[in-house]
């Protein structure tokens, strides 16, 4: 299994909607519910280190005209000089400064990721939502196209596309969503499948709603979490695979990103040679995002899951209380559930 399907295959537990037939004050209602989850979200220590390795990473893109201006393939010295004082990460053996083509690099590398995210989280939402709510022929059909994409070899199918189609950045992009849309789609065509079934869409159906509105602004508002953790495997998935595709040659070289930083270390064999400040901080920062996305990715299920927020109120109980629960993987009893902190 692929890190994008392992990341997305964790999207399994959600909160179903409150059937509830009379809801006098829904404005107030959903607006509690988002504060609360906004707030547990917020004070996960997961969320919290992993938004804070994004920020930095995103600051470093942003601010890279500021930080280090001017080309960064520009000569700057003499070829693999080692971190000093004056040049933090040593140089290239062209004798480019390796700093700045670290921190310029990370906008190459940080756009395409979230744009394949958003891209195959769009592609993938439109299928497998339709697919799920429609039923019939028309999510048999989608099914196989979905299963046509999930059963093929995602790495010579990207080399392939990759290989044909004209080198640059968007190239890169396109050939990514293309091949990494199917896995979100499959998880969301499940979780619709199980939704279309509840008392609420049936009463949308009943009450003359068309199927676009059922699809977007009923049952597409009980999945965002699924979502939201699909979108960051998609975006852990788009900056290594495009890493990977510019590692071996297949993406534009002339451009800045951590890719082609990769791939000039591996032609001028800084390995063989000892020139590890060379490939390291590139090979570091895709790392370090994929570990903040991650933890992310641990935040949302942690946050949206109803088992694991019970677990963790459990936990905390007992720990407040001096028990210690050790590795039982039994289910404690609570008589008095107001002293649990929810």
């Amino acid at each position: 299994m692929s890190s994008h399907q392992a990341s997305t295959s964790q999207l399994g537990s959600f909160e179903l909607p409150d059937e509830s037939p009379v809801d006098v004050q829904p404005e107030r209602r959903f607006l509690s519910k988002t504060l609360r989850a906004v707030s547990n979200f917020t004070s996960n220590r997961k969320a919290l280190v992993g938004g804070i390795l994004l920020l930095a990473m995103g600051a470093l893109a942003i601010l890279a005209p500021v930080i280090s201006p001017g080309d960064p393939s520009a000569i700057v010295a003499r070829p693999r000089l080692p971190p000093s004082s004056e040049f933090w990460f040593g140089t290239t053996s062209a004798g480019q400064d390796v700093f700045a083509q670290t921190i310029w690099g990370a906008r190459v590398s940080l756009t395409a990721g979230l744009l394949v995210g958003i891209l195959t989280t769009i592609l993938g939402a439109l299928i497998g939502m339709a697919g799920g709510y429609f039923g019939g022929k028309v999510d048999d059909t989608l099914s196989l196209v979905i299963n046509v994409f999930l059963i093929m070899p995602s790495l010579p199918l990207l080399i392939t596309l990759a290989a044909f189609l004209p080198t640059g950045a968007l190239t890169i992009i396109l050939v990514l969503s293309i091949t990494g849309w199917a896995w979100p789609a499959r998880v969301l065509r499940s979780q619709t499948l199980s939704l279309r079934e509840k008392d609420f869409v049936a009463a949308a159906q009943v009450s003359g709603e068309s199927s676009p509105r059922i699809i977007f602004l009923e049952i597409l508002p009980n999945m965002l979490s699924i979502m939201a953790a699909s979108f960051i495997g998609s975006v852990i998935y788009g900056i290594s695979a495009q890493a990977g595709l510019e590692f071996i040659g297949l993406g534009d070289a002339s451009i800045v990103s951590w890719g082609t930083n990769l791939y000039w270390a591996q032609v001028n064999s800084s390995l063989l040679t000892g020139a590890w400040w060379t490939f390291v901080p590139s090979g570091l920062c895709i790392a370090l995002v994929a570990f903040g996305l991650s933890l992310l990715n641990y935040a949302v299920d942690e946050v949206t899951n109803p088992r694991l927020r019970t677990q963790r109120s459990l936990l905390a109980y007992f720990k407040s209380a001096g028990r210690n629960m050790g590795a039982s993987r039994s289910t404690p009893v609570i008589h008095d559930e107001s002293e649990i902190k929810r």
